[in-house]
């Protein structure tokens, strides 16, 4: 049973990152976070961090990395689309691990527990609220909270960033990675510094980069007896990454006039295959995601996006079928199940949708949309009780604890006393009493 200590820290550490990205969001795709997944398999091996850290996307278009816990490590958008190569973004990757590795958070830890207040929580709570849809409300909360506590929090010092560079060199190093990448991450921030503060981007002031840092680069890569050729897997996985996110955030017309620049057919394929989804043309999105599926016929990241594509051209028929074999290649991904109980409610089949969100949640309890499908199944379902657990949860998740409780206070009333569903209840209203309202 979760204790309220667990469910507290999934509130306080589900996320933090920077007010202005509090109101645009997380971007929740399984094809893009297991793309990055194998990015920073072999660099988060190198630095001896277990593969449970998991790389996220902030919808920004700043250039920004952070880490804010042990667990995660946070990348812009913006960042993801800039970086010139695989070893680039692999050298990110590294360069925030070594603040992990390192124990740099270790001093900021203590800032946070100090912090512990409604006020204290707005960032993170803002950060859940964002990533469950809401961008008013974490921007609400993000603006409601003393912004240069975040920067304090989320800042390094030029001696940790010395520290996490040469650390970063050295994992790339021991992985098998060209440490070239650290020269090309340099170079496009090296202009940064001559900006004023407020043109700068986020990475710069929590970054802080100097002459002497690159210097130590230079000089690192400049001793370094070879440097290995790009994985070809990491140069695949890189293209794809960056080919989804920028089918999905920029313009069709630009996806289409770039897409034939991807390293190979099936990405190209399928930023086609969004792009014109985007402009509504069923027809095309599904010949070009099947032309990718022809290629890889047993990737279930392009089944899911197959599904997606239906589901929102309102094929919900075909969509659960789509999503149903996406499920049975890929069983433990939270974010597909989480799209088959979409596709299985909008297709009139709530039982069906409850297996299947059930089946997610277990597997991340912390991603509001999903509590929000499920608290849907349920109250379809007739289950009102289970329906007012996971609202309750959810709007926990969102920092929203005036709801929280009262979603609670009434999922308490309907379940079994005693029962885990009711414990749960209890933790929730727990946790909203650890938390000041507002």
């Amino acid at each position: 049973m979760r204790t309220v200590r667990h469910f507290v820290a999934s509130i306080t550490m589900l996320a933090l990152f920077t007010v202005s990205a509090a109101a645009k969001g997380l971007i929740r795709d399984a094809d893009v976070e297991y793309a990055l997944a194998q990015l920073a398999k072999p660099v988060l091996s190198a630095a001896g961090l277990p593969s449970s850290v998991r790389i996220l996307v902030i919808n920004d278009s700043s250039l920004n990395a952070f880490v804010a816990d042990n667990q995660h490590i946070f990348l812009h958008s913006g960042l993801i689309m800039r970086m010139p190569s695989a070893r680039a973004l692999q050298y990110v990757i590294a360069h925030e691990a070594a603040h992990i590795a390192n124990g740099h958070l270790a001093r900021r830890a203590g800032n946070m527990r100090s912090a512990r207040t409604a006020a204290g929580l707005g960032f993170v709570l803002a950060a859940a609220a964002a990533a469950a849809g809401s961008p008013d409300v974490g921007a609400g909360i993000a603006f409601g909270t003393q912004s240069s506590a975040l920067r304090r929090f989320l800042s390094h010092t030029r001696a940790e960033e010395a520290s996490a560079d040469q650390s970063a060199l050295r994992t790339m190093l021991r992985a098998g990675i060209d440490t070239r990448g650290a020269l090309e991450v340099h170079e496009i921030f090296r202009g940064q510094e001559v900006l004023t503060a407020g043109r700068q981007d986020p990475y710069m002031r929590s970054h802080p980069l100097t002459r002497d840092r690159e210097r130590a680069a230079k000089a690192f890569v400049a001793g370094t007896k070879s440097n290995p050729t790009e994985d070809p897997a990491a140069v695949y996985w890189m293209d794809r990454a960056k080919g989804k996110l920028s089918a999905f955030l920029r313009a069709p017309n630009w996806t289409l006039r770039r897409a034939g620049s991807s390293v190979s057919k099936d990405i190209r394929l399928m930023r086609e295959a969004i792009a014109h989804h985007r402009r509504s043309d069923l027809k095309k999105a599904l010949r070009a995601i099947d032309g990718a599926l022809a290629i890889r016929p047993t990737d279930a990241l392009y089944l899911e996006l197959k599904g997606q594509i239906l589901l929102e051209s309102r094929q919900f028929s075909q969509a659960v079928t789509v999503y149903s074999q996406a499920a049975r290649r890929a069983s433990n991904e939270p974010l597909i199940l989480g799209g088959l109980g979409r596709a299985q409610l909008a297709a009139g089949n709530p039982a069906a949708a409850l297996q299947s969100l059930e089946r997610a949640r277990a597997r991340d309890f912390r991603d509001p949309r999903i509590l929000r499908d499920l608290a849907v199944a349920y109250a379809k379902t007739g289950s009102n009780g289970m329906a007012s657990l996971v609202t309750a949860e959810r709007y926990a998740l969102q920092g929203r604890m005036k709801d929280a409780k009262l979603h609670a206070t009434r999922a308490e009333k309907l379940l079994p006393r005693g029962s885990g569903p009711w414990r749960r209840a209890q933790d929730v209203l727990s946790a909203t009493k650890n938390v000041r309202l507002r």
